[in-house]
C-alpha cells in the first residue's frame, strides 16, 4: 500500500487547504469556520513521483459536542499514518492547544513534520518566533494558499517516504469497485460503514449532517477490494440554507458520478419518504448500478410478507430503478450486512458486461419481429442493426431510418427484452438511436 501521511492540528490552521493543494483537488471542503472537517479525509497525491496518501483530520479543539470524537478520529489517524505534519497558525500565534499536541506527539517514533502555516513570505517569517519555544529542531514556514515554502516541506517529505514500499512496488491489485453509500441525513451511512469495518472508522452522531465530506475508505473482502465512500446526507433543497451544507451536498452528488454502485440506504423504521426517491432519482441520472439497503430493519414490526410488501412499495415509487435489488439490514445489529458484497458484486458484474454485436442483433431481430414498432407517417421504421458502445453502464447504439420516431414505451420494450435475453436484470441499460447515414460512392453528390 501506499504510505499514508496525516495532517493534525487545532481547528482553521489551513489543514484542509494544505489537503488540496497537494492532492490537486477540492475534495477538502474549506470554510472560515473553525471545525469544518470533522471525519478523517483520505487522497492521493505525488510528488516527486513518489505517491503517497494525504489524510485530512478534524482539528484536536472545539468548542461543540463532537469535539471528543473529533479528537479520536485524530487519533486513529495518527495510528494508521506512517508520517504526521503538524500544523499551526502563524498568523494567530502559538497557542495552548498547539502545546498539547506538541508534548502528544513527541513520543511518537514516526517521523513528524512542524509546519507553520498562514506565512506568506520571507518577511513574515518574524512571526514564527513564538514557535521556537517549543524546542522543536525543524520548523517549516509555509502558505498552503500562497504555496510558500511548500516544495521544501514536501521535498524533505519524500526523502523519508523512499524508506516506505509503495503500491508500484507492490503486486498489482484486482480492480476496486467503488461504492457511494447515499441518502437521507440520519439514516445510518456511517454506522454501516463502520459496522463493516467493524471499528469506529467515522463519526456518528443522532445530530443530522453530523458527516460533510464524501469519505473514502479502502476496504478488502474476500481478497477483493471495495472502496466505500461515505457521504453527506442529502436534504430536500428546501432545507438546505447553509452555504456549507450546500456545499456537502454537491460533494455527495459528484460522489455518485464516480461510484460503481450506489447504495441507496433507506430508513425502514420511518418508511419510504419522497426523499427516498428523489435521491435514487440522482443516483439514476447519472447511472450508477444500484442497491435500495432497508436499514433500521430491526425496528421494523414484521410478518412474513413485510420485507415484500415494502419492496413491492419501493419499487412502485421508484419506477425507474425496477431493476434494483432490494436487502434489508441492521447496521446496529449487522444483520445481513454481509451480504450487501455478495449482491453488490452481482450488480458490479453486469455493471461492466459486454454483450457481442451479433447476440445483440440476435435479440433486437426477435423482439421486433414479435412487437413490430407503429408507422411513422405512413412509413415503417426500420432497424438496422444495434451494437454496445461502452460499459458502467451497457449503453447499446441502435442505428434506424427514423431515431426520432421511436417512442418512449418502445425503448422502454427493447430495453426490457435486453435484460430478459442477456441476463442484464439489476443493472441500468441505456438505450440510444442514431440515424444510419447513407453510403455513398466517390465522385456522388448527396441526395
Amino acid at each position: 500500500m501506499k504510505p499514508i501521511v496525516a495532517i493534525v492540528g487545532r481547528p482553521n490552521v489551513g489543514k484542509s487547504t494544505f489537503f488540496n493543494r497537494v492532492t490537486h483537488t477540492r475534495d477538502a471542503l474549506v470554510s472560515d469556520s473553525p471545525g469544518l472537517t470533522r471525519d478523517r479525509h483520505f487522497g492521493e497525491a505525488q510528488w516527486d513521483d513518489t505517491e503517497f496518501i494525504l489524510v485530512d483530520t478534524g482539528g484536536f479543539a472545539g468548542a461543540d459536542e463532537l469535539a471528543s470524537q473529533i479528537a479520536t478520529q485524530v487519533h486513529l489517524a495518527i495510528d494508521d499514518a506512517e508520517v504526521i505534519i503538524f500544523m499551526m497558525d502563524g498568523r494567530q500565534g502559538l497557542s495552548p492547544y498547539d502545546r498539547e499536541i506538541v508534548d502528544l506527539l513527541r513520543p511518537i517514533s514516526k517521523p513528524v513534520f512542524y509546519a507553520v502555516n498562514k506565512i506568506d513570505g520571507p518577511e513574515n517569517e518574524i512571526q514564527m518566533s513564538d514557535f521556537y519555544g517549543l524546542g522543536i529542531e525543524m520548523l517549516y514556514p509555509l502558505s498552503a494558499e500562497h504555496r510558500y515554502g511548500l516544495t521544501d516541506l514536501l521535498d524533505d517529505l519524500v526523502r523519508v517516504l523512499a524508506n516506505f514500499q509503495t503500491l508500484s512496488d507492490a503486486p498489482a491489485d484486482s480492480e476496486v469497485v467503488r461504492l457511494a453509500v447515499v441518502g437521507r441525513p440520519n439514516v445510518g451511512k456511517s454506522s454501516l460503514i463502520n459496522c463493516i469495518l467493524g471499528k469506529e472508522r467515522l463519526l456518528v452522531s443522532d445530530v443530522p449532517g453530523t458527516t460533510r465530506d464524501a469519505i473514502d475508505t479502502l476496504h478488502r473482502v474476500n481478497q477483493k477490494s471495495y472502496l466505500l465512500i461515505d457521504t453527506a446526507g442529502i436534504r430536500r433543497k428546501g432545507k438546505v440554507s447553509r452555504k456549507l451544507e450546500k456545499f456537502s451536498i454537491i460533494k455527495s452528488l459528484r460522489s455518485l458520478g464516480r461510484c460503481d454502485v450506489a447504495l441507496v440506504i433507506i430508513d425502514a423504521s420511518e418508511g419510504i419518504t419522497e426523499q427516498d426517491i428523489t435521491i435514487a432519482g440522482y443516483a439514476h441520472e447519472r447511472g450508477c448500478g444500484c442497491v435500495f439497503l432497508l436499514n433500521k430493519w430491526d425496528l421494523v414490526e414484521k410478518d412474513r410478507d413485510t420485507l415484500r410488501r415494502f419492496s413491492q412499495r419501493l419499487k412502485e415509487q421508484a419506477k425507474f430503478l425496477g431493476f434494483a435489488p432490494v436487502l434489508s439490514v441492521s447496521a446496529l445489529t449487522g444483520q445481513r450486512v454481509p451480504k450487501i458484497f455478495k449482491l453488490a458484486d452481482e450488480v458490479y458484474r453486469q455493471y461492466s458486461t459486454r454483450v457481442g454485436t451479433g447476440r445483440l442483433n440476435k435479440v433486437f431481430e426477435t423482439a421486433i419481429e414479435q412487437n413490430t414498432p407503429a408507422l411513422h407517417r405512413g412509413r415503417r421504421i426500420k432497424f438496422f442493426y444495434a451494437t454496445q458502445i461502452a460499459t458502467k453502464p451497457p449503453t447499446i447504439v441502435c442505428f434506424v431510418n427514423y431515431p426520432e420516431a421511436v417512442h418512449f414505451s418502445y425503448q422502454r420494450y427493447l430495453v426490457n427484452r435486453v435484460r430478459h435475453e442477456t441476463g442484464l436484470d439489476k443493472t441500468p441499460v441505456r438505450l440510444f438511436f442514431r440515424k444510419r447515414e447513407r453510403r455513398r460512392f466517390p465522385g456522388q453528390r448527396p441526395k
